[in-house]
């Protein structure tokens, strides 16, 4: 234990999200997500874990330590329904209420597409495997910067 930092977050998190650069992003995924076999191709290569916390539970330590990059658009994104682009389920409902306690306002996260969204995952620093069983628990935040004291 350390203090100051959320005891939810484990040292291969920590060491991940302190070693992401400025634009790199993260992918929090739920329990059906193919999350092993996909970050064998991020920049990690092997999947990192938070299997014991929900989607919301598990951005929420993560949020507590890595700003959101403030410069762009995806700064953020959900995987969107299949065939219902519009719905919001509640999990990204929950993981929104999150993002928007950690910028300090309401930023809305825009739905990625569920093929464009496993590219965006491949693409990624990094790909967390939570405990989230709800269908559509996953979501991509992009790091942003730590601006100077003062």
């Amino acid at each position: 234990m350390l203090k100051g930092l959320d005891p939810r977050l484990g040292a291969d998190v920590l060491h991940t999200l302190r070693a992401m650069g400025h634009g790199d992003m993260l992918t929090l995924v739920d329990t059906n997500f193919p999350g092993h076999a996909m970050a064998a191709e991020t920049v990690l290569g092997r999947p990192l874990l938070m299997e014991n916390l929900t989607l919301a539970e598990a951005a929420e330590a993560v949020l507590s330590v890595l700003p959101l990059d403030t410069f762009v658009d995806d700064f953020a994104g959900f995987m969107a329904v299949v065939d219902e682009p519009e719905t919001v389920p509640e999990v990204h409902r929950e993981v929104q209420v999150v993002i928007d306690a950690a910028e300090g306002g309401a930023r809305p996260v825009p739905g990625i597409e569920r093929f464009a969204f496993y590219e965006v995952a491949r693409a990624s620093y990094a790909i967390v495997l939570t405990g989230e069983r709800r269908a559509y628990g996953n979501v991509m935040l992009r790091k942003g910067v730590i601006g100077p004291e003062g």
